[in-house]
């Protein structure tokens, strides 16, 4: 586990210096104070009750016995509190992953992550879990709210014979959450390549379902999953609804489902949900309303993100949420749904969809040299000016060098926090 950047600079100390126990930010020091104090009470009326009866000394005292056992007892019950003050304090950190390096940084990380700032992603398919990997990094606070309008692959298969939610973004996030070993993650990820009714499911999707049956319901699946995996953050779909993509083309064919929407090489005219009326999922309206930084994207446009801004409650806490609502505009065309777009393509789609402006700043890549083989026919998603349909741009080079289709996990999120804590500043009146 990479810890998180403190904004501070100062490093926690070594796990040999007893100092590290009182770095600011812990809150040990209370519990250890308190524990401290339960230490002395206890030895206080435990001196009365010894003298009274004449244990430690010749001239026993007098008094109200009942009065030095409850000194005695109120000692230990602040000993107590104290000793259980720490081990919540320290439990998170003995339990985490042992690639969190030492106790004191693990310590120091962890309630560093705690004061993260309460951060809602929303989408789906790759770009969803590629942002979760770098934003977990600075807060924990993080709530991922996934779509469930998959029909392909082995999520597909899974609903239509199981009459399952789709389980594949949901793992997905999972994984890329996950402190849990990396044995653990690649286990959840492999993906059957042989066997009558196994071949081409993940272990995963197949662990979901199952979970599913044992809990009673997909929501309590993924709780239970995230356990499993020691999730940091949290996610929940937009929906438990069994929801369906169509979609009108520009000569006006109207075509159904995920799949057939994304290999169909035309311009899509306009998007629909059914049912339209899905009922959000209130755990994903919550962690909108409480929001400081909501995301949109990166991800499929029309398969992963605008499906989620269908669900009407998902759309209306949205326009409610007061947080700072950033669409990730993403770095490459994609072959089948977004041909040829520029930034100001997917910004004009996503109003056009939304009815009004969802968003209150919209992220580009700067960094656009792509040289690909001929078999991804994608180009980089350019952008002019500092606005888009009127919404501020805030550029940079946010493209991951290994594979630059996609985003760069560190980047995007250290971007995306820097836009957030500058806008933070400025709204609570520290800037200019």
């Amino acid at each position: 586990m990479t810890t998180a950047r403190d904004p501070s600079g100062v490093r926690p100390p070594a796990l040999g210096n007893p100092l590290w126990l009182l770095m600011p930010g812990l809150r040990i020091k209370r519990w250890l104070a308190l524990s401290g104090a339960g230490i002395f009470v206890v030895a206080l009326g435990t001196t009365y009750l010894m003298r009274y009866f004449g244990l430690t000394s010749r001239f026993p005292i007098s008094g109200n016995v009942g009065l030095y056992t409850i000194i005695a007892l109120a000692g230990v019950v602040l000993m107590g509190l104290g000793l259980w003050g720490l081990f919540r304090t320290l439990l998170p950190a003995l339990t985490a992953s042992p690639r969190s390096g030492s106790l004191a940084h693990a310590i120091y990380s962890h309630r560093q992550l705690e004061r993260g700032p309460r951060v809602v992603a929303i989408g789906g398919g790759t770009g969803l879990s590629t942002l979760l990997r770098g934003l977990k990094e600075y807060t924990s606070n993080l709530t991922a709210v996934v779509t469930v309008a998959d029909d392909g692959g082995s999520s597909g298969r899974l609903r239509r014979e199981l009459g399952t939610l789709p389980p594949g973004d949901i793992r997905n996030c999972l994984v890329a959450l996950s402190d849990a070993e990396p044995a653990l993650t690649r286990l959840f990820q492999y993906r059957f390549s042989q066997g009558t009714g196994l071949e081409g499911h993940s272990f995963g999707n197949l662990f979901l379902v199952a979970m599913s049956g044992i809990t009673g319901g997909f929501e309590e699946a993924i709780h239970q999953s995230s356990r499993v995996l020691a999730v940091r953050g949290e996610i929940v779909p937009s929906t438990l609804a069994n929801v369906t993509l169509s979609a009108e083309m520009e000569d006006e064919a109207i075509v159904h489902g995920e799949v057939n929407i994304s290999h169909q090489g035309r311009r899509i005219r306009r998007l629909l949900l059914n049912p339209p009326n899905a009922p959000a999922y209130p755990g994903a309206v919550q962690a909108i309303l409480e929001a400081q930084l909501i995301v949109l994207g990166p991800g499929s446009l029309y398969t992963s993100i605008l499906p989620n801004l269908f669900v009407p409650g998902i759309q209306e806490a949205l326009r409610a949420s007061r947080a700072l609502k950033v669409y990730v505009c993403n770095v490459a065309t994609q072959v089948g749904e977004t041909d040829g777009y520029t930034a100001a393509d997917h910004v004009d789609a996503l109003l056009r969809h939304t009815g009004d402006r969802m968003v209150n700043l919209v992220v580009v890549n700067s960094n656009t040299v792509l040289t690909l083989a001929p078999e991804f026919p994608a180009s980089p998603v350019g952008y002019q000016g500092d606005t888009l349909s009127g919404i501020p741009v805030v550029a940079g080079d946010v493209v991951n060098e290994g594979f630059r289709l996609h985003h760069d996990p560190a980047k995007l999120a250290l971007l995306l926090m820097d836009v957030y804590h500058r806008h933070a500043r400025h709204r609570n009146g520290n800037t200019p």
